[in-house]
Order: C-alpha cells, then sequence, then structure tokens
C-alpha cells in the first residue's frame, strides 16, 4: 500500500468515527480541509455548513486565504460553494473568464489571494445537503474525475458522520450544539489572533499550533481557545511547530 493509499484510508476512518465521547465537530471539519489538501490536486480547502434556517457559515479552512475567499462569498451572496449549497450538486467552471462570467467579484478575489481556480462539492445525504466543500487551486482548470470522485466521497463520509452524530441527540440539542460550534470557529478566530499577535506567529502556524497543543494534550480545540483569549494559556505552554511557508505552490 502506498503512502497515498494509507492517508486515503487513515482519513475515511477519521471521517467516520464521529461516535467518540466528546466528539470536537471544528476539529473534525479541519481535518476534512487539510486532508483534502493533502489527498487532491488543490492548494486550500475551506468547508460551509447551513444552520437549522439555511444561513451559510464558514466552519473550517486549511489556509487563511481560503477562509478569506469563502468569507467574501457569504458577504457578497456570489460563488461556486453558494451554488453548490443551493443545487446540491458540484459546481465548477472550465476556466477563469467562464468563472468571471459567474461569479466576477468572486473570481477578481479569488486571483487576488494568487489563485486562479474553485470548485465546490456538496455536503450531502440522499436529497438533504448540510453543506458544501471549497477547493481552491493556484493554477487553472478543474479537479480531474479522479481527485472529484475521492473528494466528493471525503465529502460524503464526512456528512454520514455528522448527520449520524446529531441523530444521537434531541431536536433541541441539535440546534445548541450548532450555535456552539458556530461560537466556537468565532473564539477559535480571535484566539489565532491573539496568539499570532502576542508570540510573533503567522495566523495559520498560530492554529497549527492550538490544535497541535489540543491534540496532544487531549483537549478541545475550543478550549484551548479560550484559554488562549483569557490569558490562562501561557504562550510558554503552547509548543511552536516548524513556521509554515507561503501558500502552497502548483503541483508539477
Amino acid at each position: 500500500m502506498t503512502s497515498r493509499e494509507q492517508l486515503l484510508a487513515s482519513t475515511f476512518v477519521s471521517l467516520a468515527d464521529t461516535l467518540v465521547a466528546d466528539f470536537d465537530v471544528i476539529d473534525f471539519l479541519h481535518t476534512l480541509a487539510i486532508r483534502s489538501v493533502e489527498l487532491l490536486d488543490a492548494d486550500a480547502a475551506g468547508i460551509m455548513l447551513a444552520d437549522s434556517h439555511g444561513g451559510m457559515h464558514v466552519m473550517a479552512s486549511s489556509a487563511e486565504e481560503a477562509r478569506l475567499l469563502e468569507l467574501y462569498e457569504l458577504q457578497n451572496n456570489e460563488g461556486p460553494c453558494l451554488d453548490c449549497y443551493r443545487s446540491g450538486r458540484p459546481v465548477a467552471r472550465e476556466d477563469l473568464p467562464a468563472m468571471r462570467t459567474s461569479w466576477p467579484a468572486f473570481t477578481d478575489q479569488l486571483q487576488s489571494l494568487g489563485f486562479h481556480s474553485a470548485q465546490a462539492l456538496p455536503m450531502r445525504l440522499r436529497a438533504e445537503t448540510i453543506g458544501a466543500l471549497n477547493l481552491f487551486r493556484l493554477k487553472p482548470g478543474r479537479l480531474t474525475e479522479a481527485d472529484l470522485s475521492i473528494g466528493q466521497a471525503m465529502a460524503d463520509v464526512a456528512t454520514v458522520g455528522l448527520i449520524q452524530e446529531r441523530a444521537i441527540a434531541a431536536s433541541e440539542q441539535l440546534a445548541t450544539q450548532l450555535q456552539t460550534a458556530l461560537s466556537s470557529r468565532v473564539q477559535l478566530e480571535q484566539a489565532k489572533g491573539v496568539l499570532a499577535q502576542r508570540a510573533g506567529l503567522h495566523i495559520d502556524e498560530a492554529f497549527q499550533v492550538m490544535r497541535a497543543y489540543a491534540r496532544s494534550n487531549n483537549r478541545r480545540l475550543s478550549d484551548v481557545a479560550a484559554q488562549v483569549i483569557d490569558g490562562t494559556l501561557d504562550d510558554n505552554q503552547v509548543p511552536k511547530g516548524p513556521r509554515p511557508g507561503p501558500a502552497a505552490q502548483p503541483r508539477t
């Protein structure tokens, strides 16, 4: 078995395992975003989920640039992720001119951040679509059919896991869980900024070291973020990993 096949198998196991005690939605979604970049010919990934009223929220991203692009989509009500969620089908365009025809403002923003391609895969189970996975590339063009199949399979497995985990709770708890996840996401963004400024880190590195600390100490990511914000977790307690380089370069 090759290293890619091993990573793919490990990814599907991780995405299917949502029945563990103290399941962490935010970390789960970040796993999907990061593994999408590692396994597919994509340079960044982001995930949006819908709340109980159909409103979309940015929930995870592999890099700060992906998060900014998804926020831009929401602010301007334009982009592949939104179209994907609304249609429940994969969304892509052949090239930049075709993208600009469909999403002019989004495409300009995409290029300003160094990307030249974006497409989205639905997070769905049968007729129910709960969100979308956005894939960004530094080079133009769509993903291959093989990569699209793998990406959709990962999104589908993650969706089944999320819906299965939700089904365990009562309907009132479902709304509470999503609201808690949304609040945790806001808190996480604040903590990234606080740690980045305090320790002189890149915003992506700040997230990486918080996540590494949470995992190595068997802590919830949201709890670590809260301690970073209120100052009860000293910077020296958070392990410093290697500083990440610039945005990924196109694969050759």
